[in-house]
């Protein structure tokens, strides 16, 4: 099974999850960019007070949780690319080769520079 059958298979699971409950009418770009954006705040409190090198260590049940919100972002980033049409995998494929000539190995290289600055 490849990466793209994975996402379709989920995709047609969260479809099936929002028909039959009805929901469809309540996700308009907006509000679904909102509630993921909400999401992603959750997930930024399990990190909020931590050390760079705590960050990295997380019991089982922290684990579990910061899975639950990265999950919870991810199903709403999901389904705003369904409601839009917009296909994540080509998305991300074409951002990375902008981001491979907005960064170029040669001068970003272990460096964390906004791309403007090697320019």
């Amino acid at each position: 099974m490849t990466m793209t059958d994975t996402l379709e298979s989920l995709k047609q699971k969260l479809q099936h999850f929002v028909d039959e409950r009805e929901w469809a009418q309540f996700h308009s770009p907006k509000n679904l960019a909102m509630a993921m954006i909400v999401e992603a705040a959750e997930l930024v409190e399990h990190f909020q007070w931590d050390t760079e090198a705590d960050s990295h260590v997380l019991t089982d049940e922290r684990r579990e949780q910061v899975g639950q919100e990265l999950a919870d972002t991810f199903v709403y980033l999901l389904r705003i690319s369904q409601v839009l049409d917009i296909d994540l995998i080509d998305a991300a494929n074409r951002k990375i080769a902008l981001n491979g000539l907005k960064y170029p190995v040669d001068k970003a290289r272990g460096k964390n520079n906004k791309y403007t600055d090697y320019q």
